[in-house]
């Protein structure tokens, strides 16, 4: 199951226990079973002197497994053989069961403490998702640090009779105490303002005290990041705030050619950025939101930032890296049956689908890479492609059209996702050059039709194009003194992750050269 490398480097890592706890296991005869198995006495094998493994368990999901200390009752169960992108939530699991201290803020950890109400949480995840170890890693820290917390982390694809059972058709979904709670990805500090009725009003009272900054950024992707890094290390009072660190490269799967980094993924590089910001002074507040911005008086005073939570910060520049998300198509029944069908991360939910009919609405890169990787999981995928030819890179059509699972319409408009019970059951579209309408009936539709600006926050307080790109010159600066734009969401060409870094330089710079030019 593991190969030699992988096999010392979990050594390496389980030496860092220090505190006994068990694995109990509750398994059967099958095939999946043997391997939970085997994988558990490997870990046992590596610190019996501090883990135990029992095969005594009596839980009715088989395979499972649960991680507890001697004389406690079980909090934190796996349903699942945790491979693929779950292994690293196994090993912090496991680190963290045996006493070794999690890598959160103490305020964070302190307030998973002091939760004082009964939480019953199951989170459903795939192996493939690169989206879910945040979840559950989150709810799992929970657990182990909160007696009263459980969690159980099921894998979909394991216990596929659930997922058709709840109807869950995208993943990571959470539910409480039976009931739905979330879907998406999460961090512990988004689910803690769920459960903790008191986390918004704390939260706003401890950030409005908060000292003015010199440079504030928006958004935690690869320009607000670089923004912070460039601004702490001019020596000025920085700070980062951000819904989560990382920002749309947490969905990436892929990250190619990036100088320096022939090749890696987006959860991957999206550590390695806030681990960079984190090693400099850098205020970072996450899980927070920006409602409004209020321009200084006058050049040089302070702006204004109100949160979603009540609370303000002020500081003498700003600069916004609010990123992108992806566009909707804007049809009916889109909305109606997102998480019911209609997605957004084949990588993540693509395994959900398996052996049924989807569709691919987008024919440039990201949408052909989609429907290349589904055509391996999938029964049969339609790619819908409004333009006469599709956008994707030659080569990459080239290999979507080598594939004996896929259909291609080109110059066809979308006009409806239908469904029944609650779920898709089609799509409509239209083809543009006959104006014949065209039913194919299918479970699932994967929209990738590019990125729509996160920036209507701002309204007219700061310049945007007509597509909501916040217009700046050659120096990040936008039309409002002392406020700066990067990335995503300013007017740019050409959306990649090292041109956004280097437009966060670039505003960093323009913005402590603004701070030394402008009397306080």
């Amino acid at each position: 199951m593991l190969d030699d490398d992988i096999k010392q480097q979990l050594a390496g890592y389980l030496e860092r226990v220090k505190e006994p706890f068990e694995m109990v296991a509750t398994l059967d005869a099958g095939d999946r079973s043997r391997e939970l198995r085997e994988l558990l006495e490997l870990i046992a094998s590596l610190r019996g002197d501090m883990i135990t493994l029992r095969t005594d368990g009596n839980d009715a999901r088989k395979p499972s497994f649960t991680l507890q200390r001697p004389g406690e009752a079980a909090r934190l169960r796996f349903a699942a053989i945790p491979m693929g992108h779950e292994f690293t939530s196994l090993i912090l699991a496991l680190l963290w069961s045996g006493g070794h201290p999690p890598k959160v803020e103490a305020d964070t950890l302190e307030q998973i403490k002091a939760l004082d109400v009964d939480l019953d949480f199951e989170v459903y995840m795939s192996l493939s998702c690169h989206n879910c170890p945040d979840v559950v890693q989150a709810l799992a820290l929970m657990a182990i640090f909160n007696p009263r917390v459980k969690v159980t982390v099921i894998d979909g694809g394991l216990f596929q009779g659930e997922i058709e059972a709840r109807e869950i058709m995208g993943v990571p979904t959470v539910f409480l105490g039976g009931q739905f709670f979330a879907n998406g990805r999460m961090s512990v500090e988004e689910i803690l303002q769920k459960v903790d009725t008191g986390a918004a009003q704390r939260d706003a009272a401890r950030l409005s005290a908060k000292a003015p900054f010199e440079v504030l950024v928006i958004g935690g992707g690869p320009a607000g990041a670089t923004a912070a890094i460039y601004a702490a290390r001019k020596g000025i009072r920085t700070g980062v705030v951000a819904e989560r660190f990382g920002g749309q490269v947490n969905d990436t799967l892929e990250i190619a050619n990036y100088p320096g980094v022939p090749e890696t993924d987006g959860p991957k590089y999206a550590a390695a950025l806030e681990q960079h910001v984190r090693d400099y002074e850098v205020d970072i507040i996450t899980a927070q939101r920006v409602a409004e911005l209020a321009p200084a008086a006058k050049a040089g005073g302070l702006i204004a930032l109100k949160l979603d939570n009540g609370g303000t910060l002020q500081s003498r520049t700003v600069i916004l890296a609010t990123g992108a998300r992806w566009r909707n198509v804007g049809v009916p029944g889109e909305q109606e049956y997102k998480t019911k069908g209609v997605a957004y991360c084949p990588h993540c939910d693509g395994p959900l689908f398996k052996d049924k009919d989807v569709a691919v609405i987008g024919g440039g890169n990201s949408g052909v890479e989609a429907a290349i990787d589904l055509a391996g999981v999938v029964k049969h995928v339609t790619v819908i492609e409004f333009l006469p030819e599709m956008k994707a890179d030659a080569v990459l059509i080239a290999k979507l059209k080598s594939l004996p699972n896929v259909s291609i319409h080109t110059n066809a408009q979308t006009t409806e996702i239908t469904g029944a019970g609650g779920k898709v059951n089609g799509l409509n579209f239209k083809r543009r050059d006959s104006g014949e309408e065209v039913s194919v009936p299918l479970e699932g539709v994967f929209v990738q039709i590019g990125l729509v600006p996160n920036t209507e926050w701002l309204g007219s307080t700061v310049e945007r194009t007509r597509f909501g790109e916040i217009v700046i010159d050659a120096k990040g600066a936008t039309n409002v003194p002392g406020v700066f734009a990067a990335g995503d969401c300013a007017a740019t060409p050409y959306k990649q992750i090292v041109i956004a870094a280097g437009s966060g330089a670039t505003a960093a710079l323009s913005a402590f050269d603004y701070l030394i030019r402008t009397p306080a």
